[in-house]
């Protein structure tokens, strides 16, 4: 299934990155207190193309920027039909389960958290979704690229399986 999954470079495209959220981290030791900052951030070019990344530094606005320069160096192709996506699609990572449905123009994102941040930076503007289980940020991030990496539109299907479009919808004669 990794083949699937395309990884692009980011030099061309114009990317809106959109910080989900900073904790701060404390390591305790014998001696002292040790604090740090997390970061996760989304990059996406609300065209298809989205990425996420994680960073940690002693500083705030250096965790940020690491985040999002790993978020550069991850990022996914998405399948879009018309603002919303070709079929329903779960994925699971973690605790985290994610739903993902098509929705009819005027629907708007439905959606709650980091999935309404990764479902925005794609470009989906139709969209239903549902998130169980864990509420973790970190796998509910992960969940959501998994579910959409997993989404085929119908050239896909016809081009993995060798045949025509209208094969595919009406079956092989």
């Amino acid at each position: 299934m990794s083949s699937l999954i395309e990884k692009k470079k980011y030099s061309n495209f114009e990317l809106k990155e959109k910080l989900v959220g900073v904790t701060r981290v404390c390591k305790v030791t014998k001696g002292r207190r040790y604090f740090s900052f997390s970061a996760i951030v989304i990059k996406g070019n609300e065209n298809g193309l989205v990425g996420y990344g994680f960073g940690k530094s002693k500083e705030a606005t250096d965790a940020i920027h690491k985040a999002g320069e790993q978020a550069k160096r991850n990022l996914h192709q998405i399948c879009i039909s018309n603002g919303t996506i070709p079929h329903a699609q779960e994925a699971k990572y973690g605790g985290a389960r994610i739903l993902i449905k098509p929705a009819s123009e005027g629907t708007g994102i439905i959606a709650g958290g980091s999935l309404r941040a990764v479902l925005e930076a794609v470009g989906l503007r139709n969209v239903l979704s549902k998130s169980k289980g864990s509420s973790n940020t970190h796998n509910v991030i992960k969940a959501t690229i998994k579910a959409l990496d997993l989404i085929r539109n119908v050239q896909i299907i016809s081009k993995q399986r060798g045949i025509s479009i209208e094969e595919v919808f009406h079956g092989i004669k």
